[in-house]
């Protein structure tokens, strides 16, 4: 019976309490699934990285799944971090999603650039607080306010990097529901800030003159979700691209016209409201889905950091100013994934590996999330969207 175990032979995973990442335990965990399955993980156990360099970021460790990295560039980038020519790894399975982004960054770079900027950054744990009224709620909250020296200083012990910035409240009924908003340097943050929250939340409970119970997360943070409330007050990065396309460029490389493009855009942005949308752009989960994966970030994370905002103007003279706003991008350039073997080399191709670099792989994927809003454009107008799936996107073995 290939691919699941036989019934009645269930068997418990291999493990080695004293050392679970060396490539002995890892080949007795293949050698049980082939046990169990019928498969032979032979792709899986292939592979260049060191497995005992893999603790704190899988457990269970068995092989690795190999994902294609494509190059696209250059892209200029014209920010406050990120300043020059750069070479973006993308790793995807979708074909003409590297070509596709390949060409908007043509544009972009020929037109003189992407302007970038990181314009707020803040990551939150928010917990729920349980009074016996909303009477009571209110003098809590107004407590809350009246400590907040108290509440930085005990999350600030748990942490060198996080800054506790500030508390936002949200009353429903008898629930007061806080935000505690930090940041977070070089990290993308979520654990730093869980484990501060938690240490606010205790030293409430042991100064607090009243009665009350909190639940550490009351899912306001929306971590791993989207939510309206990160579109409007942020959580990560917010960063916007922006570029003035010359008309002349857009003709001549995408195969349209500026005013064409305008009129698309006014039909999109309905469609997106009409729809409830988390973006009213084309698709910049593809191309942060493939730099996450290639730099070692938090996959999930693209659920938030995909949110965007495209605006544009069509000029007097026909050019075209376009911006894309990405309220909630959660990247990293320290801690979690970016310090393994690929993820590390990729990371320093664009400069961007290790402590006070994150600003710059922020700015960066925002203007890579600009080149595929511009050319995924010129492909649906210019007819060739469907056409080019076909001929770089079709694998039918």
């Amino acid at each position: 019976m290939t691919g699941q175990a036989a019934p009645g032979h269930r068997g418990h995973i291999p493990r080695e309490p004293l050392d679970d990442y060396s490539e002995e335990i890892a080949t007795a965990r293949r050698g049980f699934v082939a046990e169990q399955t019928g498969v032979d993980l032979i792709n899986v156990g292939s592979y260049s990285l060191d497995p005992t360099t893999l603790r704190g970021n899988i457990e269970h460790f068995t092989g690795v799944a190999q994902v294609p990295i494509g190059i696209a560039g250059p892209l200029r980038v014209l920010g406050e971090h990120a300043v020059g020519d750069f070479y973006i790894p993308l790793a995807t399975t979708e074909g003409t999603l590297v070509a596709s982004y390949n060409r908007g960054m043509r544009l972009l770079t020929e037109n003189g650039g992407v302007t970038a900027t990181v314009v707020d950054s803040s990551m939150q744990r928010a917990p729920a607080f349980a009074l016996d009224d909303a009477r009571q709620a209110l003098h809590f909250g107004r407590w809350i306010d009246e400590n907040f020296q108290g509440l930085k200083a005990a999350a600030e012990e748990t942490t060198h990097q996080g800054h506790l910035r500030d508390i936002r409240q949200y009353p429903v009924g008898p629930l007061r529901y806080v935000r505690f908003n930090f940041t977070t340097g070089d990290a993308a943050g979520q654990n730093m800030t869980g484990r501060a929250t938690q240490a606010a939340c205790q030293w409430i409970q042991s100064h607090y003159p009243g009665r009350v119970r909190y639940l550490l997360s009351g899912n306001i943070d929306t971590d791993k979700k989207h939510s309206q409330m990160n579109m409007i007050e942020t959580r990560g990065k917010r960063v916007v691209a922006e570029a003035t396309i010359r008309k002349d460029l857009l003709q001549s490389l995408m195969g349209v016209d500026s005013r064409t493009v305008f009129w698309a855009r006014q039909i999109q942005m309905v469609g997106s409201f009409l729809a409830g949308s988390a973006s009213n752009g084309a698709h910049a989960a593809n191309g942060l889905a493939a730099m996450f994966i290639a730099t070692g970030q938090d996959a999930a994370n693209v659920a938030e950091s995909h949110a965007s905002v495209s605006y544009s103007q069509l000029l007097e003279n026909g050019d075209y100013y376009w911006s894309v706003t990405l309220p909630a991008l959660i990247v990293a350039t320290h801690g979690g994934g970016t310090g393994l073997a690929t993820q590390r080399e990729c990371l320093e191709m664009m400069g961007c590996y290790g402590p006070g670099q994150v600003g710059k792989l922020a700015e960066i994927c925002a203007a890579v999330v600009l080149a595929g809003e511009v050319s995924l454009a010129g492909a649906v107008l210019n007819g060739d969207w469907v056409d080019s799936h076909e001929r770089l996107g079709r694998n039918r073995r």
